[in-house]
């Protein structure tokens, strides 16, 4: 695939795995055992249940300033569907772009565990983006100015701006016409 590049994003199969931090982990148990080693217990319970709290609130206005106080970067207008849910182990490395929606029980990874070791990853929702109800988004992931996710996603690569995704993995299914505006196809 071709550089997508209008806001540092690209759309290769290696961007996004490059872009991760390796942390190893030791012992005999897989990564996830380690957790209370790469990130504080008590910041993770304030953050699941502020996230928790967010989850279920109908005012839109309190759920961005809710995932505010966690370090969410949440730009105006920000629209997070009731059941979306944050990374609650680093959701300060997730950065929502203004008028952004992100659908009914969409979540937003900046973490995977694996068995030697768990990656992070900064997630990036960009102005006017759209990610529909169930998808997932992995570590490292930009989705772009003006792009759509479609519901049930599976997003392991970035999304270029105006680009319409779905299936799982994501695949682009459509892009829109330059000079047709974010909405347009």
């Amino acid at each position: 695939m071709a550089d997508a590049d209008t806001a540092g994003t690209v759309d290769t199969d290696t961007a996004r795995t490059d872009r991760l931090e390796r942390h190893a982990t030791g012992g005999a148990r897989n990564s996830l055992w380690s957790w209370p080693d790469a990130k504080s217990p008590l910041a993770v319970v304030r953050n699941y249940v502020v996230i928790v709290l967010a989850r279920i609130c109908p005012s839109l206005r309190l759920k961005n300033w809710l995932l505010r106080r966690i370090g969410v970067t949440v730009g105006a207008g920000v629209s997070w569907g009731l059941e979306s849910t944050p990374d609650v182990f680093w959701p300060e490395r997730i950065a929502v772009g203004d008028d952004a929606i992100i659908g009914y029980d969409a979540t937003l990874l900046c973490h995977e565990f694996l068995q030697d070791e768990y990656r992070l990853g900064d997630v990036a929702v960009e102005e006017g983006a759209m990610i529909g109800a169930g998808a997932v988004v992995l570590p490292g992931v930009t989705i772009g100015e003006g792009a759509r996710v479609a519901a049930n996603s599976l997003v392991a690569d970035d999304v270029p701006p105006r680009t319409t995704v779905a299936g799982v993995p994501a695949e682009v299914v459509s892009r829109a016409n330059e000079g047709s505006g974010a909405g347009g196809e």
